[in-house]
């Protein structure tokens, strides 16, 4: 029987006669190992008629898989949609990298546009909108829960608003041309905490996402009143210039606070609102990313002439500083939570708590892209080229990202091993 299986796969069964060329008939039967029919296809050709038919898989029969089923072969049609998913599954969840890396690469390849947009003040508008949607999609029923760690959070504060800025003083230490790059990373460390891509890594890594929530939000609405008073402290002094921070100030409320209130607002006024962003949490992000990489490109069609006259070494040595300085930024998070553990009640304490340490360990040891351009657009030029300032900072946003992203699935998988090992 098996004989008699293996025969009739390998058959081909044709039915027309020699007499008659014009249209032919064959059938393809398959059977398994022990004979059983799977499927039997037949087609029928004529030379009068196009054939429409696509090839779409062909393999060799018999061939088993560890189950002992029939491996179903892949097609060439089905390679190519598994590498457009691929293609297409990086860009969804890398958009705002991507969409950074190209506004950059658009406005040194052409700046005429950039320039035009800036002429008509296109980066205030994006301002704007980026801190709207930012409202819009910032939920706070989960705030309460977050309650119990509060000592947690309170450390989270004071890490992103009065710690990390100092080590801008260590920044500045560095002498680098253009010096722009280094001023723009020391501002970088003055920014509060990122907006999204901190709370999403710590849903990712399994953390408080309520904590890492609650620690974004008061950052954000804290530090927009902060960060004048901390650019003039430890960066102005640095460099010998005084930066104006009663207008400063006026003007990041305007940009930045108003319109995240303006957004919070809108979206617990009206509960259609709410319930549309909801459902669209994919779509408002990218919108948010697609008007922050027009601030970098504006600025760097700007700046593109000066651009052009850095070394690529020194631009090497600016990125290997942002990726320091989050390194640094992690250690120093994760020493002081573990020293805090230790002083408060050790296994017991809520600084001991994986979920909570992974949140304010990642939420504190990230600065935010969009506050840093929207200050560098308010200072004027008063520290330096706009476009020489944010360059590195886009590398440096980049770069957190990417470390954190491998940090969380170590953290996903070391959470996942040792539930496997609860279990067994």
């Amino acid at each position: 029987m098996a004989m008699a299986g293996t025969n009739s796969l390998h058959s081909l069964l044709v039915s027309s006669p020699r007499t008659n060329p014009a249209a032919f008939h064959f059938q393809i039967s398959r059977f398994s190992t022990n004979g059983a029919l799977l499927r039997t296809s037949s087609l029928a050709l004529n030379r009068k008629r196009r054939i429409s038919w696509r090839i779409i898989a062909c393999g060799l029969p018999n061939k088993k898989d560890d189950g002992g089923g029939i491996n179903e072969s892949i097609g060439v049609s089905g390679s190519g949609n598994e590498v457009f998913k691929a293609l297409s599954n990086f860009a969804n969840n890398n958009f705002l990298p991507l969409a950074l890396v190209t506004s950059v690469a658009a406005g040194i390849a052409n700046p005429s546009l950039g320039c035009l947009a800036d002429k008509y003040y296109l980066s205030k508008f994006s301002t704007f909108g980026i801190f709207v949607i930012s409202g819009l999609t910032l939920r706070t029923s989960e705030v309460s829960d977050s309650v119990e760690a509060w000592p947690v959070a309170v450390y989270g504060l004071a890490s992103i608003l009065l710690l990390t800025p100092y080590f801008s003083r260590l920044i500045l230490q560095i002498h680098l041309q253009p010096q722009e790059f280094v001023t723009g990373l020391a501002i970088f460390t003055c920014m509060p905490t990122t907006l999204s891509s901190g709370v999403a890594l710590t849903q990712l890594a399994g953390g408080n996402s309520a904590l890492a929530l609650a620690v974004t939000v008061i950052s954000n609405m804290l530090g927009i009143l902060a960060i004048p008073f901390s650019i003039s402290k430890f960066i102005a002094d640095g460099v010998g210039i005084t930066v104006p921070t009663k207008e400063l100030l006026r003007s990041l409320v305007l940009m930045l606070l108003i319109p995240l209130i303006f957004g919070k607002i809108l979206r617990e006024s009206f509960k259609g609102v709410a319930d549309f962003v909801d459902g669209n949490r994919k779509l408002f992000p990218r919108i948010n990313a697609i008007l922050l990489s027009l601030v970098p490109w504006m600025q760097v069609s700007r700046s593109r002439s000066l651009l052009l006259m850095v070394k690529p070494e020194v631009f090497l040595v600016a990125i290997g500083m942002g990726t320091f300085l989050h390194l640094a930024l992690l250690a120093f998070n994760a020493l002081g939570v573990r020293i805090l553990a230790a002083v408060s009640g050790g296994d017991e304490s809520v600084f001991s708590r994986r979920r909570n340490v992974s949140a304010v360990v990642l939420v504190a040891s990230q600065k935010t892209l969009p506050v840093m351009v929207a200050v560098v657009e308010q200072l004027h030029g008063a520290l330096g080229v706009s476009g020489l300032l944010v360059l590195p900072c886009v590398a440096a946003h980049i770069i957190q990202i990417i470390i954190d992203s491998f940090l969380v699935n170590f953290w996903f998988r070391s959470n996942d091993s040792s539930n496997n090992m609860k279990v067994t």
